[in-house]
């Protein structure tokens, strides 16, 4: 039998294992604009509106997916031909599962249609413009927390107000067009990893705006929301090796299908004077205190993801799983989430640590998964600063140990370098790539110049207990070699 394509037409002709939307598409109302349709983006709060959708009485709430990037222009291309479906595959020992995702009702593509853009985000309808973005596009200064208002982005967007690229700057040109015309903010909702990430986001968003229209940074401070959430689950990149899957299992020729594990979380300060979707429904938790949950997902799952994806390339891995086989880098690990990280976190309500750390193993460690380290290890610049640097600084302050933390931060550094020892590419994906690699192979086994960088680490460039642990383990990196260096830092 012939796979069938993906479309609004074809839904009725999908095998009966494949599971369609349980509700009219054509009655929801787009009043959710998500900037990132990214695959993470539509394997997390895509699939739980899609859950809420099929149960009576919320029709209001569907997406508007948008595009800023020139890459998006493949997703674009998928999207429209496919009336906006798409297919999220479940994967796990047990076996693979599937279903459409039908919750996305329009996806505009910014470069082509800016206009369009800006008055999707400007119209009364618009209630909350959510954001996948990645770690790196909130525009934070590292080293001092504060914006950066020397971003190349940034730059552009100040001197071209009417003709934005970025996120910032296409929200606030939509702000400047809800404010003149007698609207309500929409509610911004952060869905990137990052802690306090709605309060991030208002702290640089507030201060572009300022630097553009004082008045309207004003107006925003005074009636704009930016509720925290916290989100979590594995999703690798999609590949022709997922689209086969999509084709050869399921029987559906899907253009850009998602592949993730099962587990799935969502945690969010109950913030939305706009209104919201009741997504309690359907398994995500509401509260007015999102910190620990997010400080503990940090510190812990995103943390190790970076402890076990350097060493991972470097030692020839390409998949978390097979990372997590090898002996030393599990130790590694663990022992960092139980040594160095857990003593930092507090109590987590309704959450057991050692409970919680179990699971993280055993999700890192799922072969039906096949997460690929490069994608984990994409802009460390944003994640090395964001997932590890706030349990050095902690521990440092505790007098806490940081071996193993210093250790994921020379591994960073020696991946940046750009092959392996066998000689193999790293592939480097960064926005920094160029000044990273130039800095590498300046300093080699010598940590300092990478360790300059103020804006990354700020004042932990001047702590010796840091410096010093940090060139250490380089050094044994590039002495020794990635498998006696590991063995080193664990004896």
């Amino acid at each position: 039998m012939d796979a069938i394509a993906l479309n609004q037409a074809n839904l009725e002709r999908l095998p009966a294992n494949v599971a369609v939307p349980a509700y009219a598409r054509g009655a929801l109302v787009d009043s959710i604009v998500h900037i990132g349709v990214g695959g993470f983006f539509r394997a997390h709060q895509a699939v739980y509106l899609d859950d809420l959708l099929a149960l009576p009485g919320n029709e209001q709430w569907g997406y508007c997916g948008v595009g800023l990037l020139p890459h998006d222009a493949a997703m674009r291309d998928a999207m429209r031909k496919q009336d906006g479906l798409y297919t999220v595959v479940e994967r796990s020992a047990a076996g693979d599962t599937a279903r459409i995702i039908g919750c996305i009702g329009e996806y505009l593509y910014a470069p082509d249609e800016p206009q369009a853009v800006l008055e999707k985000l400007a119209d009364p309808g618009t209630r909350i413009v959510a954001l996948t973005i990645t770690e790196g596009g909130y525009y934070v200064n590292q080293g001092t927390g504060e914006f950066d208002a020397q971003h190349p982005d940034i730059v552009h967007e100040l001197a071209h107000p009417q003709a934005p690229r970025c996120s910032f700057g296409y929200l606030a040109a939509a702000l400047a067009l809800r404010h003149r015309r007698g609207l309500a903010p929409f509610t911004v909702m952060s869905c990137d990893n990052l802690q306090n990430n709605g309060d991030v986001t208002r702290k640089m968003l507030l201060a572009f705006v300022a630097l553009r229209d004082v008045e309207l940074a004003r107006w925003l401070a005074t009636h704009g929301s930016f509720p925290n959430s916290m989100v979590d689950r594995i999703t690798p990149a999609t590949t022709d090796e997922h689209r086969a899957l999509v084709r050869d299992s399921f029987g559906i020729v899907d253009a850009w299908p998602v592949v993730c594990e099962p587990f799935r979380q969502w945690v969010i300060e109950d913030e939305f004077p706009q209104g919201r979707p009741a997504w309690e429904k359907v398994g995500a938790q509401m509260t007015h205190d999102v910190l620990p949950y997010e400080k503990m997902k940090l510190r812990l799952l995103n943390a190790s993801h970076q402890a076990l994806c350097y060493i991972g390339m470097q030692l020839g891995y390409t998949f978390a799983h097979e990372a997590m086989l090898d002996p030393g880098i599990r130790a590694l690990v663990r022992r960092m989430m139980d040594d160095e990280v857990t003593p930092l976190l507090g109590a987590v309500e309704g959450i057991n640590l050692a409970s919680y750390k179990d699971t993280l193993i055993e999700r890192f460690s799922n072969p039906a998964v096949r997460d690929q380290l490069a994608r984990i290890g994409t802009e460390g610049s944003a994640r090395i600063p964001k997932f590890v640097l706030p349990s050095v600084r902690e521990a440092l302050a505790q007098g806490g140990a940081i071996k193993l933390l210093a250790f994921t931060v020379a591994c960073w550094f020696r991946y940046l370098e750009g092959h392996d020892e066998q000689g193999r590419e790293m592939p480097l994906n960064d926005p920094y790539a160029v000044r990273l690699r130039a800095l590498a192979l300046q300093g080699g086994a010598d940590a300092s110049p990478l360790l300059s960088l103020r804006e990354l680490f700020g004042d932990l460039s001047d702590t010796p207990a840091f410096t010093q642990a940090v060139g250490q383990a380089l050094a044994s990196l590039y002495g020794l070699g990635a498998r006696a260096a590991l063995e080193r830092v664990l004896a």
